[in-house]
């Protein structure tokens, strides 16, 4: 459950950091704000009961790739081979985190 909320932050950070760019009127700059809060939210929280530190490196890494992503197909961006193939590595790092991640280690984390 807690890998989820991670997963569900970094989507909500796509949205954000595309927000940042592209938010032009009040109603785009509340959807910002919204997601901004929402992803950390959950971040936070994932945070108490997993390491900190995996959270944080999945978080981003999932939010770099859609935004990259994002870029690509939503607004653009040209496509590079390049760019797939470190989005692929940067994934494959993040998946590498989670599978070495142990959560039993964090147990007691959220008396701190």
């Amino acid at each position: 459950m807690q890998w989820l909320k991670v997963f569900i932050a970094a989507f909500f950070e796509v949205f954000w950091v595309i927000g940042l760019k592209h938010a032009d009127d009040p109603l785009s700059w509340a959807g910002t704000i919204i997601s901004i809060a929402v992803s950390f939210y959950l971040m936070i929280m994932a945070g108490r009961a997993l390491p900190v530190g995996t959270v944080y490196a999945v978080f981003v890494g999932m939010g770099n790739a859609g935004t990259v992503l994002s870029e690509i197909i939503l607004f653009g961006e040209p496509l590079k081979l390049s760019k797939i193939l470190l989005v692929l590595v940067l994934l494959l790092g993040v998946l590498g985190l989670k599978l070495v991640t142990n959560e039993e280690e964090s147990k007691g984390a959220e008396n701190l």
